[in-house]
C-alpha cells in the first residue's frame, strides 16, 4: 500500500517560517518529590522541525534565498513568534532571523 504525504495547508510569505515545536517533558520531578515546572527552562532557546519555508525577503530588488528548508531541525528564541493551531496541531510561525542555528 502506497503511504501518501499529506500537503502542509500553510504557506508562509517572505521570509517566514513554520515550525513544529518539539514536545516539551513539562514538569521535572526530582528525586526528593520537588516538582520543578516547566516555566524554569523558559531562557533556554526553544527548539523544533521547519514544516513550511516562504520564498524568502527582497532586498535591493533581488530576493535572498532561504538559509533553512523544509525538515531542518532549529533553535530559536521562546520570544517573537506567532502561534497558529491547525487540525489540532500547534505550529509556530517566525521570521527567519529569529532562527539562532540549525542542528545537524
Amino acid at each position: 500500500m502506497a503511504k501518501t504525504t499529506k500537503k502542509f495547508s500553510l504557506s508562509p510569505l517572505g521570509d517566514r517560517i513554520v515550525v513544529k515545536p518539539a514536545s516539551t517533558a513539562g514538569e521535572k520531578m526530582l528525586a526528593s518529590g520537588i516538582i520543578i515546572p516547566e516555566t524554569v527552562d523558559k531562557e533556554k532557546p526553544a527548539q523544533g522541525t521547519v514544516v513550511a519555508v516562504g520564498p524568502g525577503k527582497h532586498e535591493d530588488g533581488k530576493r535572498v534565498p532561504m538559509q533553512v528548508s523544509v525538515g531542518d531541525t532549529v533553535l530559536f528564541s521562546k520570544y517573537g513568534y506567532d502561534t497558529v493551531k491547525i487540525e489540532g496541531q500547534e505550529y509556530f510561525i517566525l521570521s527567519e532571523s529569529q532562527v539562532l542555528g540549525i542542528a545537524n
